[in-house]
């Protein structure tokens, strides 16, 4: 049985992610096509503190970029992504749908767990505006019933639910959001290719099959866990899965240096001599999803604290880990002060082990980052190990080499 170091892993997994790929200059709808090859699907979160986070994985791989290649591929037609709960609410490519409809089918039979007590009446009417008006809002919908307040954040009006239950089954589609980023809603036939809506029922197993080998595709090498998580595949199928593309010889058994189970390599995972990376990673981006994962392969715990009251946060609202050759040697707090035009670091910290140069090139991917936001300057505030001297490198304002 083949076995990698750590590092070995390490370099499959970023190659797998689209981190050894030859840039392409500018990025084109040919160079979004490839990155979403690499990374399967693209998580969605409303979160906007300092970047959408299905935008950041994109600008991660492909460095900066025109966002309106995303709603391009999702808006105009023909639509290359469509949004659903792939791995959770996620672009993905819309020759899914299909693949899909399995988990449509799960939702269809308890489609109520959610949002008990709603009136089948709303959801008939709910179903009739979309086909009569579609794309519309939840908001485009609500008949003006004053909501419930209790449920901080779950105040949704029965419009809304309704929408939601009529998504997750597959009786209406995602047509893009508006400028607010809502949901735009519409019948799946206005929205998704008619190839992919005539595509031929896919089965269950034969669903969780392809799944999971796209999941290994994305990962390079990762256990059954990892394989798992990647699109919210149950254990127990996912396991079935991996033994019959074992079978197949589609994955290898081998093992991790470090790793308590398992782990299968992709037949076409490569395994690069380097990483020539140096960019920031949103905290919804693949390679740090699974956070035992990212312990296994980077020694690196993370925890996202957006939710943990400010008093108790570690390392700050909005932070990302910094990718620098094949390691995660810091992470930074980041807030982007768009009126001021100013990119905010209220907190940076070195990893142990992160070498002499982390700052000077986390400065330089600061500054990167900024032109793509198109804010004018970089501030660091003094909180964290990292502060003084990436201050300093800040403040030089130049860009350092990459590899």
């Amino acid at each position: 049985m083949q076995s990698l170091s750590r590092a070995q892993a390490r370099r499959v997994a970023l190659a797998a992610q689209g981190f050894a790929d030859k840039p392409h200059g500018v990025p084109t709808m040919r160079t979004f096509q490839r990155t979403l090859a690499r990374t399967g699907v693209l998580q969605v979160d409303s979160v906007n503190v300092l970047q959408r986070a299905h935008l950041m994985p994109l600008y991660s791989r492909m460095g900066p970029y025109d966002v309106d290649l995303l709603r391009r591929a999702s808006e105009v037609r023909p639509r290359r992504v469509v949004e659903y709960w792939a791995h959770v609410q996620a672009f993905m490519p819309v020759e899914l749908w299909p693949v899909m409809r399995f988990r449509m089918r799960h939702y269809a039979e308890r489609e109520f767990k959610w949002w008990q007590g709603i009136d089948p009446a709303v959801r008939e009417r709910v179903m009739k505006e979309v086909a009569d008006r579609g794309p519309v809002t939840a908001r485009d919908l609500h008949d003006g019933t004053p909501r419930d307040k209790v449920h901080w954040g779950w105040n949704w009006s029965d419009e809304r639910k309704a929408l939601d239950i009529l998504y997750m089954t597959g009786e209406i589609a995602i047509a893009g959001r508006n400028s607010q980023f809502e949901v735009r809603y519409d019948l799946p036939e206005r929205v998704l290719p008619a190839a992919v809506l005539d595509a031929p029922e896919v089965g269950e197993s034969e669903a969780v099959l392809e799944l999971v080998r796209r999941a290994a595709r994305s990962h390079g090498v990762a256990s059954v866990h990892c394989l798992a998580d990647y699109y919210r595949i149950r254990i127990g199928p996912a396991r079935e899965a991996v033994a019959a593309l074992v079978e197949a010889g589609e994955l290898e058994p081998v093992t991790v240096e470090g790793w308590g189970r398992p782990a299968y390599l992709h037949r076409e995972a490569r395994l690069p001599r380097r990483i020539a990376a140096r960019t920031l990673l949103s905290p919804f981006d693949p390679v740090v999803w699974e956070r035992d994962r990212s312990e296994a392969l980077f020694d690196f715990f993370y925890r996202i604290e957006i939710y943990t009251p400010a008093a108790k946060r570690v390392h700050g609202y909005y932070v990302l880990p910094f990718l620098l050759g094949d390691r995660l040697v810091a992470r930074v707090d980041l807030k982007a002060d768009r009126a001021g035009r100013v990119l905010l670091v209220p907190g940076s910290f070195a990893e142990p082990g992160a070498p002499p140069e982390t700052a000077a090139e986390l400065a330089a991917e600061l500054w990167r980052l900024a032109g793509w936001l198109g804010l004018d300057d970089v501030v660091v505030a003094p909180r964290g190990d990292l502060a003084t001297a990436l201050a300093a490198e800040v403040a030089q304002g130049t860009v350092a080499p990459t590899g």
